[in-house]
Parts: structure tokens; sequence; C-alpha cells
């Protein structure tokens, strides 16, 4: 019984990829017009963390899980709008097949970084998109 609890255990951590590493993609911007993302996993057992780079900047991955093919995390970005630097929570959501990922990213939240106060988003479209190792 201890040799098949073994041998389950070890076949369940063989088929569970490893998501570390870089990963490459595009989403939908503006007028649907393509942005170049990458992101820097670091996988260890169910844990996810890492960073998601952008053009000018990079923010931090927080409270990710990887839960067989399924992927989830947060990503805590900071935007402008105007003269305000708001605080807002991305989440991710996706699936990793056959070598790809592919991820829905929608707006969770946003606070005014100077007061703390809730922001209002026009934009809280779901955006999906694919993902690929670089």
């Amino acid at each position: 019984m201890r040799r098949l609890l073994l041998l389950a255990s070890l076949a369940a951590t063989v088929a569970a990829a490893d998501l570390t590493g870089i990963w490459v993609g595009q989403y939908p911007g503006r007028n649907n017009e393509p942005i170049d993302i990458a992101f820097q996993f670091h996988h260890k057992g169910e844990a996810l963390s890492g960073k998601l780079y952008g053009d000018f900047k990079s923010m931090r991955i927080v409270e990710g899980k990887v839960t067989g093919d399924q992927v989830v995390f947060v990503v805590l970005a900071e935007e402008q709008a105007g003269n305000q630097i708001n605080e807002t929570r991305l989440r991710f959501t996706g699936t990793l097949k056959d070598g790809e990922m592919e991820l829905t990213r929608e707006r969770e939240s946003s606070r005014n970084a100077g007061n703390g106060g809730e922001v209002q988003s026009r934009n809280n479209t779901k955006q999906t998109f694919r993902l690929k190792r670089l």
C-alpha cells in the first residue's frame, strides 16, 4: 500500500509542469493594438511568484497558486490617471496546455495611492491572451 501511494505521489509530481522561467506573449491594448508582455515565474509546489515586465517597469506577482493545469495569481500595478497614481490589483487566471499558457486578465480593484480611496475604473473588460515559454 505504501508503494502504491508513493508511486501515485511521484506520478502526480511528474505530471505537474514546472512553470519556472520566462514566458512571453502579447495582450490586446487600446484599439486592440498588441502590447508585448513578459512574466518571470518562480514555481515551487503549488506556490507561484515572480514579476510581470512591461515596457517601462516591472510589477510583483502575489497570491500565486498552481493546481494541476490551473494557474491563478495577482499582479500589483501602479497606474497613472492624470495627476493621480492608483494602486491596482490585476487578477490572472488560466490554464496550461501543450506547453502554452492561456491567461485571462481582469481588473479586480483600484485604490488611490495617496489617500487609499476606491477608484472607479472605466475599463473592466476581461482580456484573454497566450504565453509561450522563452
